[in-house]
């Protein structure tokens, strides 16, 4: 008898015990479950603010823009003429980056691959190769990085006659890229004023660039590469320029006579965002577009940091 009532005893103190664990785990679980509702619906008023913050600065932009902004971590978009075609200029170095890295992946060519400067491979505009002494060598992967970062347009003819426009052309179409083509070489000014242009849309490059964050370019170590190397891209004059110095950006610029772009990935203690704007004017400079895509880069992140 005295061990039935120790059993029973211990079997109801153990079901007291039990009782009390699932009701405190019940408790904690609906606290959190409300804590994440709440922080939900706050987030969903601060991408409203954003959004009219944006519209704002749209309806006082003095041109053509494309913009695509992404909370990566809850998926919502604010979207404006990503659609529309603009002059790719040097945007369309980062699906070119990826077609290499597809390229090296898949056994086409060797990254390590040394290539002797060419006179004819010498184009104008942005990077150092082009006043570089002919027979001078770089590796493919650094050529690459010189087209991403250094935005080197001599660079950049090396590798597109390295994979030839064609490959690049289809790889852009695998990567599910609908408005991104190459009709000519990235300086190529002659056929430009015939008319002969290269186009994206903000749409492509988000896309693309959603693709690198979230590793399903090609395979992850294709991915891993280009995200590399947009982090050491050295133009800080768009979406960069009001942000904290601390935080990382993976971004690629693009600048020609009446176009101004930058498209990224910003990294924040807060939660990540992607990023891109693409412009077009007539004004006789571009700082106008750069301090328009400046304060759009601007807005998205005082939406993360305000939360």
């Amino acid at each position: 008898m005295k061990a039935k009532k120790t059993f029973l005893s211990i079997f109801i103190g153990a079901l007291l015990i039990c009782g009390s664990y699932f009701a405190y785990q019940y408790y904690t679980d609906l606290k959190e479950t409300k804590r994440q509702q709440a922080l939900l619906e706050q987030r969903k008023v601060a991408w409203q603010v954003l959004r009219q913050k944006l519209t704002n600065e749209i309806s006082q932009f003095k041109g053509e823009t494309g913009i695509v902004v992404k909370d990566l971590e809850t998926g919502w978009e604010l979207s404006y003429g990503k659609n529309q075609l603009f002059p790719s200029a040097s945007l369309v170095k980062i699906p070119l980056m990826a077609a290499c890295f597809l390229a090296a992946d898949q056994g086409r060519i060797k990254l390590d691959r040394n290539i002797a400067l060419k006179s004819v491979d010498k184009l104008t505009g942005s990077g150092v190769l082009k006043d570089m002494p002919v027979g001078t060598t770089f590796s493919v992967k650094r050529l690459t990085g010189l087209m991403i970062y250094d935005s080197d347009n001599t660079a950049t003819n090396i590798v597109t006659n390295l994979l030839g426009i064609d490959y690049l052309n289809k790889t852009f179409k695998a990567f599910g890229l609908k408005d991104t083509e190459l009709s000519r070489k990235i300086a190529d000014y002659r056929l430009r004023d015939k008319g002969i242009e290269n186009y994206t849309t903000a749409e492509d490059m988000a896309l693309l660039l959603e693709k690198i964050y979230r590793r399903t370019l090609g395979n992850k170590y294709v991915s891993d590469q280009c995200i590399s190397m947009l982090k050491l891209t050295r133009m800080n004059d768009r979406i960069p320029k009001y942000l904290p110095v601390e935080i990382t950006i993976a971004h690629k610029t693009g600048l020609e006579n009446g176009v101004c772009h930058d498209a990224g990935i910003v990294f924040t203690r807060k939660g990540n965002f992607l990023i891109c704007v693409l412009t077009k004017h007539v004004n006789s400079n571009s700082i106008l577009s750069k301090e328009f895509i400046a304060k759009v880069a601007l807005y998205a992140y005082k939406y993360l940091e305000g939360l």
